[in-house]
């Protein structure tokens, strides 16, 4: 197919996924990898909380009336820079992440980035006027980067290969628990007649990043990160104890150690630590081409629409009620986390470029019908006869929206980022996929409402056109990455003779093993005769 050709070359021989696959033992009979699991959840998966909360908060206050009297009813160019602020916070933050992350390790990255937006928090709950919601908005922006960065990349450092695509794939499922925490606390707050209304909401974004600072110290250190520190003895004990308890346990954590060592070591013999990394190599070039595209694509593909924007679209086709939106509200964010929930259960079953592409085609039919339905409705809106058929088809597709969209873009991103981007350029490498996500999002956020009001449903028509690019896009470039632990696919673009050095070191480590089991059994068979004898 035309995006595996240059793919194929780099991919090594997937023993450790072999050898995981082997392992019969669910994670759930292994106590020290379900404490980890456990701790990733509050920890990792929790980053995205923060984001999702946000998205929902600033929809549903908008249609808060405290929140619209106090800050006089921002319209335009304004209710655009206040959504936009905390994208463009995030891009600001975005040049220190790989620094502090090789620097400080992924624990203290998350740490210092949840103690930035708690302070944001604070400031948003207790502004006085509109220009200080913005400010704290892009400290809560500037905050996010580093900690999904660090957490998304430390769900894969240390999941075992068998569970790690299902983990760094709920990772963004976090983003639709902290879309409901917001509408629900919206919705309960909506009729408090004074600023309470919306200052509880903008208060108790705090929470999501207490629970990082909390339990984030609960959790062991990436080995990778170790690894590149001179603290091999640390990581392998790490290894040992989260993913030695498998029946050939002892086996798989020297193979893939021994993996880890040598696939480590070759990429930072030729990596500089800088940004230019990125751009050195053919294969590197490559990356950056699927990484930007990628980030576009998560942002520019009518999402922020519905995240940030429900309530004008609702208006546009009818619904008015402040209640009645907020209750439509909170159903699309729990829609959204069922459907986002499943899919990320499938990551292990279905091909990572088969679920891309049933994301961008049914994501272009869906925004076309959507486009046709809103057109009725407007047009029949304008002629005084409201056309409740085209309002109820309108209201569909934006539920309809969310199963499309999850199917890539929410299950597949941090999970797809993490296997594209090897070890010594990971942390810029979704850097860098967070500037465009950032840079697309701060956009869209900000052009969206002034789209709306100025062409009404034709602005839809823009974002059918991006979405057959996608599709085009998704299937001449998008590479195939499934079923391979993370070093098996760290040269998926450069030469072979690279892989094939990382593979022998496994087979050596598993060489020395299996002779060692041979020499235990002879012994043991040569004991058993001399007591027979005896």
């Amino acid at each position: 197919m035309a995006g595996d050709g240059a793919g194929v070359t780099g991919k090594s021989d997937p023993i450790i996924t072999r050898l995981a696959n082997e392992d019969k033992k669910w994670f759930y009979q292994k106590p020290n990898l379900l404490y980890l699991y456990l701790m990733l959840f509050p920890t990792c998966m929790g980053i995205e909380l923060t984001s999702g909360f946000d998205s929902q908060m600033i929809n549903a206050l908008q249609i808060v009336p405290y929140w619209k009297k106090y800050f006089n009813d921002p319209q335009g160019a304004l209710k655009g820079i206040i959504a936009a602020a905390y994208s463009l916070g995030a891009i600001l933050s975005l040049p220190f992440i790989p620094v502090i992350n090789d620097k400080f390790g992924r624990r203290w990255s998350i740490f210092g980035g949840s103690v930035v937006m708690v302070i944001g928090a604070i400031v948003q709950g207790v502004s006085v006027h509109v220009g200080m919601y913005i400010v704290a908005r892009m400290i809560l922006g500037f905050g996010i980067p580093t900690c999904i960065v660090s957490g998304s990349s430390l769900i894969g450092e240390l999941a075992y290969p068998k569970e790690r695509p299902v983990m760094t794939s709920l990772f963004n499922v976090a983003y639709f628990v902290g879309q409901i925490i917001a509408a629900a606390i919206c919705f309960g707050t909506n009729n408090i007649q004074s600023d309470w209304a919306w200052r509880i909401p903008s208060l108790l974004q705090i929470c999501p990043s207490l629970l990082q600072i909390t339990f984030v110290f609960f959790l062991p250190e990436s080995p990778r990160w170790l690894i590149t520190k001179d603290r091999g003895d640390e990581a392998l004990a790490i290894l040992e104890k989260y993913h030695g308890e498998s029946d050939r346990g002892a086996e798989f954590v020297a193979a893939e150690f021994a993996q880890m060592q040598t696939t480590i070591k070759l990429e930072l013999e030729a990596a500089k630590k800088s940004w230019m990394d990125l751009f050195k190599t053919a294969g590197m070039r490559r990356r950056v081409l699927i990484t930007t595209m990628l980030g576009l694509f998560t942002q520019w593909s009518g999402n922020t629409l519905i995240s940030y924007y429900l309530g004008d679209l609702l208006k546009m086709i009818g619904f008015t009620d402040t209640t009645y939106v907020q209750k439509i509200n909170v159903s699309i964010a729990c829609w959204s986390l069922v459907c986002g929930a499943t899919v990320s259960l499938l990551v292990t079953k279905i091909r990572r470029r088969v679920m891309y592409l049933a994301c961008t085609i049914s994501l272009l039919l869906c925004y076309i019908s959507w486009t046709v339905s809103m057109e009725r409705a407007q047009t029949a809106a304008q002629a005084g006869t409201p056309n409740n058929s085209a309002n109820i088809a309108t209201l569909f597709f934006i539920y309809a929206y969310s199963p499309c969209y999850n199917m890539g873009y929410n299950a597949l991103t941090y999970t797809y980022m993490v296997e594209v981007w090897p070890y010594a350029e990971r942390s810029s490498g979704i850097a860098f996929f967070q500037l465009f996500g950032r840079l697309a999002g701060f956009f869209t956020t900000f052009v969206n409402p002034i789209g709306l009001n100025s062409v009404g449903w034709r602005y839809l028509i823009s974002y059918c056109c991006w979405l057959a690019y996608e599709v085009v896009f998704v299937y001449f470039f998008f590479p195939e990455t499934f079923g391979r632990t993370l070093e098996e696919l760290a040269f998926l673009f450069e030469d072979k003779h690279l892989a094939d050095a990382a593979t022998a070191a496994v087979e050596k480590v598993l060489n020395e093993k299996n002779a060692e089991t041979v020499s235990l059994g002879g012994e043991k068979g040569r004991a058993e005769v001399r007591e027979n004898v005896a």
